[in-house]
């Protein structure tokens, strides 16, 4: 009997309880699941009314069973789908009985899309798609994954490698032809226009997505400054929510507290960061060590400080990220002349916020630029079409050193492409994409 892959069930919607839950079934064991709940194999592709009944127990629920006959289905195996009503007893009735048909198994994270790309119905760029538009937190994220969900970047890839094939086939040609001079060179040259055409196609590429995978990442913005400068109050104005305790007491607090905001689809963190000072408690040094350490790896520090003080006294900084310098508490005093990087607000009031939320608006789209529309999303990406680059760019160099040289630096461009695709040695990437994924992707 020839070997096969375990059939494996999950949840695939929401937690319960909810309106409607829908479970998916899929392996060779698929139709067996469908023939012991619903008596029957529902028509493929259709939506059909079943009462979903255990054999120990009798009837669970009445749901809408569907049918995908492999390879015409969402991993290319043979897959059925439950779509029931979202109580946890229902739910749990219904994993019973899956659990007691031979050959079946609990999904783990992420297994449903690997099956998928390992049936070729999604390239691994498709599948970071993926899992990057179920983690979206701001439309402009979501647009990007969507983008490369649709296989963009992957077709592009496709295409690239297809035509450093066509151009290696034409060295190694030459290489067969040797002996006749003539016929080698006229092989060679039209394959190192290929090469230098494709390898400016890739750097354009890369130029035009310098800045695309921060917008995945999101901007990190520390808020910085001496203790009781108004810094938990100005997180919770901006959050919408008491998400930070606010006291008068100085070194209240202790470590960073990260709020993630939308701001005009822009995903932002915000971090409020303990007051800096010198101080004896070795708790508060531990809580403005960090402090330090987040204001150095941020992306921009707001660096608060009393309206009436003389100077802002902002911290030096490793990072070189832009500073800043809002002056708070207008409302109990003048406020100072602003411009050039400085901001005056009253946190408590709200006076002020409005103009600084709107140069962080302006400040986000600078600094994602056009990240969405862009074809690079992940570092992964990046790294592999550089050296692809590289590639291409030796293999124009080294033309004196032999036909065999050029081609070899040719299947490196193929193998990174492959490897950007999932086709080829990725087998520590797959475990490391796939098990983020959410149980039943």
């Amino acid at each position: 009997m020839p070997f096969q892959l375990p059939t494996i069930y999950a949840l695939a919607s929401g937690r319960p309880p909810s309106a409607i839950a829908i479970v998916r079934v899929s392996g060779p064991r698929a139709a067996a699941a469908l023939e012991v709940l619903c008596g029957r194999l529902p028509r493929p592709r259709m939506a059909t009314l079943a009462t979903l009944t255990s054999p120990d127990s009798g009837p669970i629920d009445q749901a809408v069973a569907l049918w995908f006959p492999a390879p015409h289905s969402a991993t290319g195996e043979d897959v059925a789908e439950f779509q029931l009503h979202g109580g946890r007893a229902v739910i749990a009735a219904l994993f019973a009985v899956l659990g007691k048909i031979e050959g079946l198994r609990p999904a783990e994270p992420g297994e449903f899309t690997r099956r998928a790309f390992e049936n070729g119905k999604l390239d691994l760029t498709e599948a970071e798609g993926l899992d990057d538009l179920i983690h979206a937190d701001t439309d402009r994220q979501r647009r990007q994954a969507l983008r490369h969900l649709q296989g963009l970047l992957g077709h592009r890839a496709q295409t690239w490698r297809k035509q450093i094939i066509e151009a290696m086939a034409l060295v190694e040609a030459g290489i067969d032809f040797a002996d006749e001079g003539d016929v080698s060179a006229e092989l060679m040259a039209p394959a190192l226009l290929r090469v230098a055409a494709l390898k400016n196609e890739i750097q354009e590429t890369l130029a035009a997505s310098a800045q695309s995978e921060r917008l995945r990442e999101g901007l990190q913005v520390a808020i910085a400054g001496p203790p009781n400068a108004g810094k938990s109050t100005l997180l919770n104005r901006l959050a919408r929510r008491e998400a930070a305790i606010v006291s008068p007491h100085a070194g209240t607090t202790r470590d960073a507290i990260e709020v993630h905001l939308d701001l005009d689809g822009y995903p932002v963190t915000l971090i409020d960061t303990a007051g800096l000072r010198e101080t004896n408690d070795p708790v508060e040094q531990e809580g403005v060590r960090r402090a330090r350490a987040r204001v150095e790896a941020a992306d921009l520090v707001l660096w608060m400080c009393e309206a009436d003080e003389a100077a802002p006294g902002p911290p030096q900084r490793a990072g070189g990220a832009p500073l800043w310098v809002v002056r708070n508490k207008i409302d109990l005093g003048s406020a100072p002349a602003m411009g050039g990087g400085m901001f005056a607000i009253s946190a408590a009031t709200g006076q002020g916020v409005d103009a600084l939320v709107a140069a962080l608006v302006d400040y986000a789209a600078d600094y994602f630029g056009g990240g969405e529309a862009a074809l690079i999303s992940r570092a992964r990406h990046r790294a592999l079409l550089m050296e692809t680059a590289e590639a291409l760019e030796r293999a124009g160099q080294r033309v004196e050193e032999g036909d065999e040289i050029v081609a070899e630096e040719l299947r490196i461009g193929i193998r990174t492409l492959g490897q950007l695709l999932g086709r080829v040695d990725v087998e520590e990437i797959l475990d490391s994409i796939f098990r983020e994924f959410c149980i039943g992707k």
